[in-house]
């Protein structure tokens, strides 16, 4: 189910990816100008990852993820109501705030299900789920842009291509939250597993308080409490070592997901419907990424590999790879491009699927979410802040060249921070003061 809303929630952001080259011509929008509607979506990712830690924690990951779908769904279906840069900024602005709950929820998941040798694994499926959107996001609207322009033309249609790239992806997250309802439970109450494996989930977690009868605070109180809890995070290395990894490293993954159709299409020549399956290929690449990644640190730390050398290994292992994106800029053949992107965002998720376990390793449950919060926020407003960067150096410049070179290497940065800055990934709780 948390792969499924991942997802469903990058279906509905890359439709206005697989779309910006209709979008462009009809609208007139120069690459900044697409940059700056990107720009939106991640500055409110960042803010809403930041922000609504508090809901998360109140409303609980069953909830949490209820609204945020219900809300966002309602977001991507506005795109279709867009008449320039300013109406597609203000829609994009509203699907990043609310789809900014996905990962801090879905993580905080891991943490009340996941005994901690199956967590990487756990996030290798949720994070999965970016590169199945990523994959089927093309697949699905250039086609949709492709028949109801024909459909439209014909009279038969009284919406036209990008319209429908916009309402039919959005009208998928309501399914979802109608089989989320029914069918989830946390562990502690789930009518469907046994007295075993619920004692095996609650004797792995990290402990936390319980409050007694009435004295959980209201909600401006514990939003409240929540800021101050900020500082009290920020006093531990391990955050920052999070925080500067996802700021180094995150804005390469969305160059590749928000402009590689632009990409084929400028520089490439490719049409929408061989953006269909070009824009997806990397993808498929980074799927495999997320499971073999996941797959491979579970099966470390059950032949006897220490948690923290199992999740540094990986983040090594898929930092190091990244750099075989490079080739795509330069070689002559359009598959070779493709084929070489794919690697590079491979490498991107081995690498995350590692990573995005770490807050669940070294904080309560209570916190994970917070904690995700932080790291991804400041993941997201790095991207947001390099996303005009990245339109301005290719209008400037007339070249990709530039931005391949700096997301191929970014990663590199990104795992020097976790080896420097997390020295043991290990409970904060055994001898280092409870966070």
């Amino acid at each position: 189910m948390l792969c499924a809303v991942t997802m469903i929630g990058y279906v509905d952001r890359l439709a206005l990816s697989v779309a910006a080259p209709v979008l462009k011509q009809e609208f007139q929008f120069t690459n900044e100008e697409y940059g700056r509607i990107t720009f939106a979506f991640l500055l409110m990712y960042a803010a809403g990852q930041l922000l609504l830690g508090p809901l998360v924690g109140r409303l609980g990951s069953k909830r949490s993820l209820s609204l945020a779908v219900i809300w966002w769904s309602i977001a991507a279906v506005l795109h279709a109501f867009g008449k320039g840069v300013w109406s597609f900024f203000a829609a994009r602005a509203f699907l990043g705030i609310t789809e900014s709950v996905n990962f801090p929820a879905a993580f905080r998941v891991v943490a009340e299900w996941f005994p901690r040798a199956e967590r990487s694994l756990a996030a290798g499926f949720i994070t999965a789920g970016t590169g199945l959107g990523a994959i089927v996001a093309p697949i699905v609207i250039a086609p949709l842009i492709t028949w109801f322009d024909a459909l439209h033309a014909a009279g038969w249609s009284p919406i036209n291509g990008w319209h429908a790239a916009f309402i039919v992806p959005g009208a998928m997250g309501f399914v979802w939250v109608w089989l989320w309802n029914r069918h989830f439970h946390l562990p502690e109450h789930h009518p469907g597993i046994s007295e075993e494996e619920r004692a095996l989930v609650l004797a792995d977690r990290i402990p936390m308080p319980e409050p007694g009868a009435g004295e959980r605070p209201g909600a401006l109180a514990e939003f409240c409490g929540y800021f101050r809890g900020l500082a009290v995070h920020f006093r531990h290395r391990e955050t920052w070592g999070l925080l500067l990894a996802r700021f180094s490293g995150d804005g390469a993954f969305y160059f590749f997901a928000f402009w590689i159709p632009l990409y084929l299409r400028d520089e490439r020549g490719f049409s929408m419907m061989q953006i269909a399956w070009g824009a997806a290929l990397p993808f498929l690449f980074a799927d495999i990424g997320s499971l073999l990644g996941g797959w491979a640190g579970q099966r470390l730390i059950r032949g006897g590999l220490s948690v923290n050398a199992s999740r540094k290994l990986m983040i090594w292992a898929g930092a190091l790879l990244v750099p075989l994106a490079l080739p795509a800029v330069y070689v002559e053949s359009a598959l070779a491009a493709v084929i070489f992107m794919g690697l590079g965002v491979f490498a991107i998720q081995v690498k995350s699927s590692s990573l995005f376990a770490v807050p669940a390793d070294l904080f309560p449950a209570r916190d994970v979410a917070t904690v995700w919060g932080i790291s991804g926020a400041a993941g997201s407003i790095a991207a947001a802040l390099s996303q005009p960067l990245i339109g301005l150096m290719i209008d400037r410049t007339g070249s990709y060249e530039p931005v391949f070179i700096l997301a191929s290497s970014l990663h590199i940065v990104s795992a020097l921070f976790v080896t420097v800055l997390i020295p043991r990934i290990d409970r904060l709780d055994r001898g280092r003061g409870q966070p």
